[in-house]
């Protein structure tokens, strides 16, 4: 019996695959280093393949992208997020929303109605009075009828010191005295008149205080509600001195009641509402 060399068997060449192999079938057994080759050859064409295609989007232009972002337009905005469908309001909402805004319509222009009347106040066009105030006085409308001249015992006088001189009332008061008047109060009252002198009196004084007028000089006339014939003589700063006694006119005549500006507002005498205002100094 014949003994066969070691690697060969019974069946000879035919029966072994391995032996039958040829040398050049590399592509079915590859080796790990050609593995590893042919992965860094797929990773290096996968590079170039994503270049060529940004570059072929730079050359586009079209808007959509830049640096191989996408940009998202109003568009895109509009299908991602839908606006919603606006629901119809009840009516009691929309009637609510009305009242509001009609209210607010209203404050608005009290407020400024408001400011327009505070400005106007403060610039002095609108007089804001507050109550009801204090009656405003009748206007009396000055004397005509033609009077004779009293004798001057008959006449009652009071004299106040309208100005700033002190004691010009009782400087006048004294020679009134000498003049034969019942020169009845001296005292002093403030009143703002451009008359050197106000001669007041009532009705039942006409004749005397046309006979006070005739001694002194530019005097004017102011009619009062008072009752009795007492005669009030109101010397301002402008007063500067009686008419000479001898050269006191005494024909009839009528009185002497320009306006005054501004008009009295309260006489000396005559139920006043309070007591008289004294400048400082001597009347």
């Amino acid at each position: 019996m014949t003994r066969l060399p070691a690697g060969e068997s019974s069946d000879g060449p035919a029966n072994n695959p391995a032996a039958t192999s040829p040398a050049g079938d590399d592509d079915v057994l590859l080796t790990a280093r050609q593995r590893r080759r042919a992965e860094r050859v797929a990773r290096r064409q996968a590079k170039d393949e994503a270049y060529e295609l940004r570059m072929q989007r730079k050359k586009v232009k079209d808007g959509t992208t830049w640096r191989g972002h996408h940009i998202v337009d109003s568009r895109g905005l509009a299908e991602a997020f839908p606006e919603p469908e606006t629901p119809e309001l009840p009516t009691s909402t929309v009637r609510r929303r009305i009242t509001h805004a009609v209210v607010l319509v209203l404050l608005l222009s009290l407020v400024v109605a408001g400011l327009v009347l505070v400005g106007m106040i403060q610039r002095g066009e609108l007089d804001l009075k507050i109550g009801s105030g204090r009656p405003s006085p009748t206007p009396f409308a000055c004397p005509t009828e033609t009077l004779d001249y009293p004798a001057n015992t008959a006449v009652a006088v009071n004299v106040y010191n309208g100005g700033s001189v002190e004691g010009m009332a009782g400087k006048v008061g004294e020679e009134l005295k000498k003049r034969g008047y019942q020169v009845q109060k001296i005292d002093n009252h403030d009143l703002a008149l451009l008359a050197p002198t106000v001669v007041i009196s009532g009705p039942s004084g006409h004749a005397a205080a046309f006979n006070l007028q005739r001694n002194f000089p530019n005097s004017e006339y102011v009619e009062d509600d008072r009752e009795d014939a007492t005669v009030d003589v109101v010397l301002t700063s402008q007063f500067g001195s009686l008419v000479a006694a001898p050269e006191v006119n005494q024909s009839a005549g009528v009185l002497s009641c320009p306006r005054l500006s501004p008009a009295p507002s309260d006489p000396p005498s005559g139920a006043p509402s309070g007591p008289p205002i004294e400048p400082s100094g001597k009347p």
